[in-house]
């Protein structure tokens, strides 16, 4: 088959999702990425640019995921794509162009609202990597679960190494989103330790407000270190003894199977996705203090990790040193029976092949609610240009042009 990926490719989690996904079904399929979003950080860089690679073009409609629709039609037929696949896709005119042009269509679940769940019935199958996002889309007659893992043999305590005396190492990865990984309530609870350990804390963009002043002062005690870097597997989790990840929400918890591969038992928050990787025999779990909803109406709630018991948590792996080792030769073992990518997506290749396109009527009520959201947002986007009659009608010009009859 010839398979076509629509996904952001550059240095992030996502991206990440989307090359395990094409270096699974490479090898029986022939697969092509359709790069929206990142170009400008990775067009030009090898980890990230090949032949198989197209870069969208922007699409006037200023809506996240959005790309020129012709290019993506000529995409499609060129390269004569059996399937598309999307990763995170939020703009829904792609998704039934290729059902008007006779193309099966996939989705990697990951980001929806309330709203928008019926919409994914415009899809023909859909590849859940959580048991929580599984047990939203139950309704779908293709919904399947494939436990998500990582690629043990790039993720491996090789680069690590035995662990040397000295004070413990927490180490923790906030990547493009500090504030949603709790990168702040990592520093308030580590600041509160008395012991003697240490913190790296990896983090591709610059730390900001309160958390980036307590990361100052801790620097200055030559407590912490920040390195701010993109970094390509295996990242730097050999710079640590303990992962500690009290995010606030999580789509697939990517880090915490990379940790537990490493070796690196985890202290994250007792929420899914978290909870559904690490056990007691492998890491600690944080009680959630609170709960509440995302300002943009994702449809799980922000978990806030208790900060008092995630000091605790982290105080008492510093006191015991002595125990790391054990603990971590289990957190190895764990990944390799349970989180090896390669094992868990085995079954990969003959389920794109044989995902048939979805009851009519499924599909029908799909594009339904699609519509209806494409065309609230038109009006959204309209009633913000009202203050200028000329901004007013460019804006529902743009949307109805590129969006076509799909709004």
């Amino acid at each position: 088959m010839n398979i076509g990926i629509v996904t952001t490719w550059f240095e992030r989690g996502g991206a990440y999702v989307s090359r395990q996904y094409r270096e699974v079904l490479q090898g029986p399929h022939r697969v092509f990425v359709y790069a929206r979003g990142g170009e400008k950080r990775a067009k030009n860089d090898p980890r990230w640019a090949d032949g198989t690679v197209t870069w969208a073009r922007p699409s006037p409609v200023r809506v996240s995921t959005s790309f020129d629709l012709a290019q993506f039609r000529g995409w499609i037929r060129e390269r004569a794509l059996d399937l598309v696949f999307f990763n995170e896709q939020h703009w829904w005119p792609p998704v039934m162009l290729c059902s008007d042009m006779g193309v099966r269509t996939g989705a990697y679940v990951d980001y929806y609202t309330e709203a928008t769940v019926p919409a994914f019935g415009c899809y023909d199958f859909l590849v859940c990597n959580t048991k929580r996002h599984h047990s939203v889309f139950r309704w779908h007659p293709q919904a399947f679960y494939v436990p998500w893992g990582t690629d043990t043999r790039v993720f491996s305590p090789a680069a690590r190494g035995a662990r040397s005396s000295g004070p413990v190492t927490f180490f923790h990865s906030a990547g493009c989103a500090p504030q949603r990984k709790g990168t702040d309530l990592l520093l308030q609870a580590f600041a509160g330790i008395a012991l003697n350990a240490r913190l790296v804390v990896h983090t591709q963009v610059p730390l900001e407000g309160e958390a980036a002043a307590l990361a100052d002062r801790l620097q200055r005690e030559g407590r912490l270190q920040v390195e701010l870097a993109d970094v390509g597997p295996p990242g730097l989790y050999h710079r640590g003894d303990v992962y500690v990840y009290p995010s606030r929400l999580d789509g697939v918890g990517l880090t915490v199977a990379e940790a537990l591969a490493c070796g690196l038992p985890v202290i994250a928050t007792d929420a899914p996705p978290m909870n559904e990787f690490v056990t007691a025999d492998v890491g600690w779990l944080v009680r959630v203090e609170r709960q509440y909803a995302r300002g943009d109406g994702y449809y799980w709630p922000l978990s806030i990790a208790d900060v008092d018991d995630l000091r605790r948590a982290m105080h008492a792996v510093a006191e015991r040193p002595e125990a790391l080792p054990a603990t971590s030769r289990r957190a190895r073992e764990y990944a390799l029976a349970e989180l090896d990518w390669r094992t868990n997506a085995a079954g990969l290749p003959d389920l794109f092949r044989g995902a048939r396109a979805v009851d009519e009527q499924v599909k029908q009520r799909g594009r339904e609610a699609a519509r209806r959201l494409e065309n609230e947002r038109t009006d959204r986007m309209s009633r913000l240009a009202l203050e200028s009659p000329v901004l007013y009608r460019v804006t529902r010009w743009i949307l109805r042009r590129f969006g076509k009859r799909y709004i």
